[in-house]
């Protein structure tokens, strides 16, 4: 994202880091090895886990600090760019 301190709202870009990642910068060759690493059984079972301890839970509760949501989203985000390179891979192709 822009720095808003310098380009004020215009500076704020609202497409997702992740996805500006998997789509752009992302070697092909990536794309390829995490398509085949997680395209395995084994490899979908261990993403199905990670998706249901990360995006499935709540990213924050009442009374928590909000410092606590900030890093659930991380989590999430790391998650989501696996997806997204899996999906990347197949239109790849």
């Amino acid at each position: 994202m822009a720095d808003i301190s310098t380009e004020g709202w215009a500076g704020l870009n609202a497409t997702r880091d992740d996805d500006v990642l998997a789509k752009n910068l992302t070697p092909p060759d990536i794309l390829v090895h995490m398509n085949k690493c997680f395209g395995t059984p084994s490899g979908r079972k261990v993403l199905a886990h990670l998706r249901q301890m990360t995006i499935e839970q709540p990213a924050w509760y009442p009374g928590a600090e909000a410092s606590h949501g900030f890093a659930r989203e991380g989590q999430d985000s790391i998650v989501r760019y696996i997806e997204q390179c899996i999906q990347r891979a197949k239109e790849y192709k």
